[in-house]
């Protein structure tokens, strides 16, 4: 088995260095906004989008016109991969098989900085050679293992990072555990296994919500261009990156300690993009309840279910474990004693009672029993049925 990592650390920049990496991060947003302008028009007069060989080919022109000649400065293997990126980026499009597909959209500058090299650069101890850069020192905080693929430099608010992707061939792992369990999500509560543990939510934004806003109020007053601007934009941007930051680390210990315990993992196939649609409607159409439905989609955001659920997977392919998605419908409103399904069961949010049998439990523990019921029936038969009511 193949499997691939990433480390990233941060680096130990000079002033030159960073010039240097602004320069190849402007060079690479300028290649991908040239040519997504160009694919537009092409698509908008009935032909079809230019493939990755023809892109790189016209990048050899742009270096010799005399407006364009500081694409020069920076590596050629550079500008190629963000070229390889919109090419992906349209095939991703045009797949009818990607569910949250979207149109590529045109780069700002001073979001999402980076560059990629395929190839050319060294890694020797706590330094990185890269091309038309030199040696760059980076905190090493961990020994990286396998074979380095490629490296990856970003800029995250004032410092500049780098990311190694390895791969290594490892023999197919067995899980150490034989244990299975089924996990809801929720807002009052993280998650809520069905062995009754409950992991309390980090809501990192909303802890830092009142302060952001703060922060942003007093952006908006600063005049622009001005050096206080400036100032108040770095205070702002390290806030949003604490925010980050601390939802990262929350979300990799969950993933972690839930991986290591269970073999299995059963979930809920949640579509988190429809459920935090906005509700305002149209003109029109005016929504219903907007104030309370924005206020939600805040705090299921703020929760990072999606990127708990990509986690877990991963992690989990790794340890030779499962992740098994089951449909949400009836999960909250099914007695796991009679199996009677009902609205009636769950008239308040943490409280559930069958109105059959007359069963009483907290609502998202009965949910997370369900969830495993549910996930033993996919194991054993390829088969998920929740039920009717």
């Amino acid at each position: 088995m193949i499997i691939r990592k990433a480390y990233r650390f941060r680096l130990k920049t000079s002033c030159d260095t960073e010039q240097l990496f602004r320069q190849f991060a402007g060079c690479t947003r300028f290649v991908w906004n040239r040519f997504l302008a160009e694919q537009k028009v092409r698509l908008d007069s009935g032909e079809k989008v230019e493939g990755w060989f023809d892109l790189t080919s016209q990048v050899v022109v742009l270096k010799k016109a005399e407006d364009t000649s500081f694409l020069s400065d920076a590596p050629s293997q550079v500008l190629q991969q963000k070229l390889r990126d919109l090419s992906r980026a349209f095939s991703d499009f045009f797949d009818k098989k990607q569910s949250n597909k979207r149109f590529p959209r045109f780069k700002k500058k001073g979001m999402s900085d980076s560059f990629r090299y395929p190839q050319g650069f060294r890694i020797d101890g706590n330094r990185i050679f890269l091309p038309k850069v030199g040696w760059v020192r980076f905190y090493k905080s961990r020994d990286i293992e396998g074979k380095p693929k490629n490296v990856t430099v970003s800029r995250s608010g004032e410092h500049w990072y780098v990311s190694i992707q390895t791969e290594q061939e490892v023999v197919d792992s067995v899980h150490p555990s034989r244990k299975i369990v089924g996990i809801d999500m929720g807002i009052a509560r993280f998650a809520t296994l069905s062995d009754g543990t409950v992991i309390e939510p980090l809501n990192s934004f909303r802890r830092l919500e009142s302060r952001l806003t703060k922060e942003q109020r007093r952006l908006s007053r600063k005049k622009k261009g001005s050096q206080n601007r400036y100032k108040q934009k770095k205070r702002v941007s390290r806030l949003h990156i604490r925010i980050s930051d601390t939802r990262k680390d929350f979300l990799h210990k969950a993933s972690t300690e839930i991986s290591k315990n269970h073999a299995m993992i059963i979930v809920e196939d949640l579509k988190v993009k429809n459920m935090s649609g906005s509700a305002k409607g149209t003109l029109e159409n005016p929504g219903k309840n907007v104030k309370a439905k924005s206020g939600l989609n805040k705090s299921i955001l703020d929760q990072g279910w999606s990127e708990f659920r990509r986690q877990l997977e991963y992690k989990q392919h790794w340890r030779g474990g499962e992740v098994i998605a089951i449909p949400p419908q009836y999960t909250s409103q099914k007695c796991p004693v009679c199996e009677t399904i009902s609205s009636e069961n769950r008239k308040t949010q943490k409280r559930f009672k069958c109105i059959e049998c007359g069963y009483t439990e907290n609502a998202d523990l009965v949910a997370a029993r369900n969830i495993l019921a549910a996930g033993h029936a996919a194991a054993a038969c390829g088969g998920i049925d929740i039920g009717q009511p």
